[in-house]
């Protein structure tokens, strides 16, 4: 099984920098607001989308200084703050979710909501946001800065509709990949077209890349909602935690589109009572398992992969195109 060090190997020297570089950039005047940021830094998880900028920056350059080692760095600067950019955004996301979601936990820690509660989490939010779009006004990279402006407007978009369709219960298919798209693959389209961009590579190739973080960008979702309906999973959230918050993911929408009208009417109704009822949240598990809905969902998540390796395939043979396709074969593996 690939694990994230064995991806992160041929940047591991610019991955550190890259977190002293956001160590050196975040700092909060204020004791209350500096242990906020602190705490909300220190569990940014596995760090995928400046992976996935300094791995796109590296393949677009063709740097090939001591890579396989990954002891030497490779990205400048202007990569390094398009990474932070991209997982700025994320993070302030992230802690914006867990309000909205009255969410206790977080990658197996207190939420910042729960720790300092919801209106401390909206404004650390705010500051990240507001943070890190001044540091790159501030860097003068400005094609950098416009490009991911319109992500922040794609996440909130994603986010409404999602709300929209939680409460109405009528998810399609179109409509839950419109959602997806909107809350994760456009993000990590650009934190793979801004690799691009901040080594100067051409509109072909930057645009190459963001199809590619938005292949494998739908591809983690999907990934993720399958994982929700795995009781055995890793993910230190709580399993059926989608239902409990009437969400209809791609597992659900499989079985669903090919039951009767009267099932897929009882399931409704069951899903309006799981987030007090633990019995019609075991029933939609076993409607899914025993539909096969998320080998199904699989089956499409494996599409999308396909999909980003078929783009890498225009590449010469690094250990970035290496790094990369590794990193189809992680979200297609991972437990958590």
């Amino acid at each position: 099984m690939i694990s994230i060090d064995v991806i992160r190997k041929p940047i591991l020297a610019d991955l550190e920098a890259f977190d002293a570089f956001v160590a050196d950039n975040f700092s909060a005047e204020g004791e209350l607001l500096h242990e906020m940021l602190t705490y909300a830094l220190s569990s940014r998880g596995k760090g995928v989308r400046p992976i996935l900028t300094m791995l796109a920056a590296s393949i677009c350059s063709g740097q090939e200084s001591d890579a396989e080692a990954g002891t030497e760095r490779v990205c400048s600067k202007r990569t390094y703050l398009a990474a932070m950019l991209v997982e700025m955004i994320h993070t302030a996301s992230l802690i914006h979710d867990d309000v909205l979601d009255a969410a206790a936990e977080r990658r197996g820690k207190p939420s910042v909501n729960a720790k300092w509660q919801s209106d401390m989490a909206v404004i650390l939010g705010d500051y990240i946001l507001a943070r890190t779009m001044s540091l790159g006004m501030a860097s003068a990279q400005y094609d950098l800065v416009s490009y991911v402006g319109s992500a922040m407007a794609t996440l909130c978009e994603g986010e409404v509709l999602q709300s929209q369709h939680a409460d109405r219960y009528d998810t399609t298919r179109d409509d839950y990949f419109d959602i997806i798209y909107r809350k994760t693959a456009s993000l990590l389209g650009v934190a793979a077209a801004l690799g691009a961009l901040s080594v100067g590579a051409s509109r072909e190739e930057v645009d190459r890349m963001r199809k590619f973080g938005e292949a494998i960008g739908m591809a983690f979702q999907i990934q993720d909602d399958i994982l929700d309906y795995n009781r055995q999973n890793n993910t230190g959230k709580p399993v059926n935690n989608d239902l409990r918050e009437h969400k209809i993911t791609l597992p659900l929408i499989e079985v669903m589109e090919r039951a009767t009208t009267e099932c897929r009417a009882d399931i409704i109704a069951k899903l309006k009572r799981c987030d007090e009822d633990g019995e019609a949240v075991d029933a939609i598990q076993r409607f899914v398992d025993e539909g096969k809905g998320a080998e199904l969902a699989s089956a499409t998540m494996h599409a999308y992969l396909s999909r980003a390796m078929h783009l890498l395939a225009k590449y010469p043979e690094s250990p970035y195109r290496e790094a990369m396709m590794n990193l189809c074969t992680f979200i297609a593996e991972r437990d958590k």
